[in-house]
C-alpha cells in the first residue's frame, strides 16, 4: 500500500484520517464535493487547510471527471467515506439520498472494474444497517429493517461492494463523535445551545442509548483494517463496544461548559432506533482496542470547540 484515495476527504472523519495516513509516509489524495448539505462548507475548508490534505473538487455523480481522476492516480486503496449523510435529515429526501449514495458509489464500483480490478477498498457503512436487530450488533445477525433512506442506502452499499468482484471490506461506524465534528451532530448542536442559552431537543424524553465512539477510535479501527490483507468481503462493527444513555452524555457536556442544558423533552423520531451497540470482537481479534472514555472524549471535543470558536 503505497497510494490512499480518500472519498469524502474533507469530512469530519476523512481529513482525520487522511492526515493520518499521510504521517505514515503514504501518497494520499483526497475527493470531495464541498457541498452545503447539513453544514457550511467552509468548515470543510477549515480541516483541509488545517491537516494540508490534497484533495480534488470532485462530486462522484460525475462519472467522467471521477473517471479521469482515478485514471490519473492510480491508487492502489482506496478509502470510500464519501456519503449524504443525517439520519433523521433523510426522512423526505430518499431520491436525493438515493443519487449520493447508492448511484454515486455504483460510479466508483463501474470505474474500478474497468480500470482498477486490482485496487482495494475499504468503504463505510453504518450501524443503522441493524435497526430493529436484538442487541448487542453483531456483524452477520441483521434482522431488522433500516429505518431511514440515510440507512437503507448504506445497507445497498453493502450489497453493491458484495456483489461487486472487488476486493472490498466494509466499516460500520457507531456514533462517531469528537473535534471537528459536523455542527448537525449531537456533542456540536448541544454544546453549541447550550453555550448560548438554547434549547436542545432531547427524543424519546431522554431515554435513549448510543454507543458513542470517539474518532481516534475510529481512526485505529480503519488502520487495522488497512493493515490486514485477506479481508475481502468482510464487514466489521468499529464502536466503542459500550452503551450510554442520552441524559448521561449531555451530562458530560454540562460539565465541560459549565452550564445546564435546557431540555426540550420531545417524542421518538422516526428515523431513530432506541439504542446502539456493537459487538467489535471481530475488529479485535485483529487487534483493535478502544480507548477513549466519554468523559475524555467530550473534554477533547470542548477543548477543541473552544479553541475553533474563539472561546476563552
Amino acid at each position: 500500500m503505497n497510494k490512499v484515495l480518500v472519498t469524502g476527504a474533507a469530512g469530519f472523519i476523512g481529513s482525520q484520517l487522511s492526515a493520518r495516513l499521510m504521517e505514515r509516509g503514504l501518497t494520499v489524495k483526497g475527493i470531495d464535493n464541498f457541498n452545503r448539505h447539513l453544514y457550511d462548507p467552509e468548515l470543510k475548508v477549515d480541516r483541509m487547510k488545517h491537516f494540508n490534505l490534497d484533495i480534488w473538487g470532485c462530486d462522484l455523480k460525475d462519472e467522467v471527471k471521477l473517471e479521469a481522476l482515478l485514471r490519473d492516480f492510480k491508487p492502489d486503496t482506496i478509502i470510500h467515506l464519501a456519503a449524504m449523510a443525517g439520519v433523521r435529515d433523510s426522512m423526505g429526501k430518499e431520491k436525493s439520498y438515493h443519487a449520493n449514495n447508492i448511484d454515486a458509489t455504483q460510479n466508483l464500483i463501474d470505474i474500478c472494474k474497468q480500470h482498477l480490478p486490482e485496487t482495494r477498498i475499504i468503504y463505510a457503512s453504518t450501524s443503522c444497517v441493524y435497526a430493529g436487530s436484538p442487541t448487542p450488533w453483531t456483524e452477520g445477525e441483521e434482522t431488522g429493517k433500516q429505518l431511514n433512506a440515510y440507512g437503507y442506502t448504506k445497507w445497498a452499499n453493502e450489497c453493491q461492494m458484495q456483489s461487486s468482484g472487488l476486493n472490498t471490506t466494509g466499516l460500520r461506524f457507531f456514533t462517531v463523535y469528537g473535534p471537528w465534528g459536523r455542527p448537525d451532530m449531537a456533542l456540536f448542536d448541544f454544546t453549541t445551545n447550550i453555550l448560548d442559552g438554547k434549547e436542545i431537543t432531547v427524543y424519546n424524553y431522554g431515554k435513549m442509548k448510543r454507543d458513542f465512539t470517539f474518532v481516534e477510535d475510529i481512526l485505529d479501527g480503519i488502520e487495522v483494517v488497512l493493515d490486514n490483507d485477506n479481508l475481502s468481503g468482510e464487514i466489521f462493527n468499529i464502536g466503542r463496544g459500550e452503551q450510554v444513555e442520552l441524559l448521561d452524555f449531555i451530562g458530560e457536556i454540562e460539565k465541560q461548559t459549565g452550564k445546564k442544558a435546557i431540555k426540550n423533552l420531545a417524542p421518538q423520531h422516526p428515523a431513530d432506533t432506541l439504542e446502539t451497540w456493537s459487538n467489535t470482537a471481530k475488529l479485535q481479534a485483529l487487534g483493535y482496542d478502544p480507548k477513549v472514555s466519554i468523559a475524555e472524549g467530550v473534554e477533547r471535543f470542548y477543548e477543541w470547540y473552544k479553541t475553533y470558536n474563539g472561546i476563552k
